[in-house]
């Protein structure tokens, strides 16, 4: 029997540092002595990164994010809110008018808390948070090229630093390089058949632009707007602010196909006047850019169905947006990241890492979060013209129409939001519609009217003023 004393702990890669894949290397630590790959250098602060176009739109992490953030990572959480985070209550701390146009009432009964704050802030602390952990190694400009192995099993990864190649020995190889993930490629490499894929492209563009908080705005819990996009009347245009650290407005705005805002900071305005409701043109009229308009394409969701593959090797699992991307006005990929994070550390809770058919637990279970984002988010988008090749079912039109109701009810039913927020944030799956604290209020109707503005208040109105 060896001793346990002198025994090698098993080793793990993790390709790409982002932050699914520094929780992904989080969980792997209580396992395995890590390495995380990546090919650009990462920055010291909460500064933008390279390799992360979407930074600079708007980002919120849902409650169900909230949770396994803090699962993964005790304390998270707070530590963001002191570093200038902000734990928003979804309705009460938000003004949001929904797809179908009605405006959500701002309950503040249910329990659901989304975290709001740049995207430089979040990466720099969790960066820093994982990175201090003396089992996780970063190897920085160094670039993943292909897995070492055959088809049965990955036992490590090529890579390569500047003129320098090596291959990395792992028990583990975790793929968490985002959209542009080569796992497809290095896949058929080894010899592995082609992973079933599928696009929905709504045709989404976004704009953001950086304000400083109008007003005395900064002074108070000013909350989130948001005016959603129609999918019945395309092109489909929405805007959201969010209010971050620094004094800071992130205003994204987006349109799918014919009705895209664009770079010119002249018509950035004139745009947000013009969607569904004005008042996000209105709030940031009188107020003050910082900096231009950033905009991306890069919104299709897609996603590959390694779970469902006859074969796949031991030694290899692919995590969040690798398997699957989403249009970012559903805010899911941050959650996604984590949740699949918890479902690696999970599994390897109760099976060895080194364990044969291990990496296929992982990969299968992995899914499940992936799924239920997914799920939400074609289910709006595959109704934009032109989204995909494959129209919607009879059953996708009926749920789409259940949907439709839910979230009337839920504007102005506090038990009924509940039930649709636990959805939405990824809480609870999708049969959660159909439990009694949606399907009572549902049937028998809310007593409370449908607004028929957005609920600001007078005082959040007056803050909001230049002078």
């Amino acid at each position: 029997m060896p001793d346990r004393l002198t025994a090698r702990r098993p080793r793990a890669v993790v390709v790409g540092g982002s932050i699914c894949g520094l929780f992904a290397a989080a969980a792997l630590a209580e396992f395995a002595d890590v390495t995380v790959v990546e090919r650009d250098t990462l920055p010291e602060g909460p500064e933008p990164r390279r390799g992360v176009p979407q930074a600079r739109h708007a980002h919120l992490v849902w409650s169900g994010g909230v949770k396994a953030f803090d699962e993964l990572l005790p304390g998270l959480t707070a530590e963001l809110v002191a570093n200038g985070a902000r734990l928003v209550h979804i309705m009460g701390d938000m003004v949001s008018r929904a797809p179908n146009e009605i405006w959500f009432r701002r309950f503040t009964s249910t329990h659901h808390r989304n975290l709001v704050c740049s995207r430089d802030l979040l990466d720099a602390v969790i960066r820093t948070r994982v990175l201090a952990d003396t089992r996780i190694t970063l190897r920085q400009n160094t670039t993943a090229e292909a897995l070492q192995g055959d088809s049965t099993r990955v036992t490590g990864v090529h890579v390569r630093t500047g003129d320098e190649e090596l291959t990395l020995p792992a028990d583990l190889v975790v793929d968490a390089s985002g959209r542009g993930s080569h796992a497809p490629r290095w896949l058929t490499d080894l010899g592995l058949p082609e992973v079933t894929e599928r696009e929905v492209n709504a045709g989404v563009a976004y704009a953001t632009r950086l304000y400083r908080a109008p007003g005395s705005t900064a002074d108070i819990a000013f909350p989130l707007v948001n005016v959603q996009a129609n999918a019945a009347k395309a092109p489909g245009r929405g805007g959201i602010i969010v209010p971050i650290e620094g004094d800071r407005w992130i205003v994204t705005l987006s349109g799918t196909r014919g009705g895209e805002p664009g770079p010119d900071p002249d018509t950035f305005t004139d745009f947000a006047l013009a969607l569904g409701d004005p008042i996000i043109g209105e709030l940031i009229k009188e107020a003050e850019p910082l900096g231009e308009v950033a905009t991306t394409r890069s919104t299709a969701n897609r996603r590959r169905y390694y779970e469902k593959m006859r074969h796949w090797p031991d030694g290899f699992t692919v995590l969040g947006d690798a398997i699957a991307g989403y249009n970012p006005v559903y805010g899911h990929g941050l959650t996604v990241a984590a949740q699949c994070a918890l479902t690696l550390r999970t599994v390897l809770r109760s099976t060895a890492l080194t364990a044969p058919g291990t990496a296929r637990r992982l990969q299968r279970a992995a899914a499940r979060p992936v799924a239920a984002a997914w799920d939400l988010a074609v289910g709006q988008d595959a109704f934009y013209p032109g989204a995909t090749d494959t129209p919607p079912t009879a059953l996708e039109r009926f749920l789409a129409r259940f949907v439709d109701q839910a979230v009337a009810t839920g504007a102005r039913s506090p038990r009924a939001l509940g039930a649709l927020l636990d959805v939405m944030s990824l809480e609870k799956p999708a049969t959660r519609l159909f439990s009694p604290d949606m399907l009572i209020p549902m049937l028998f109707g809310p007593k409370k009217p449908h607004l028929q503005g957005p609920p600001l208040t007078e005082p959040e109105r007056k803050t909001a003023a230049p002078y």
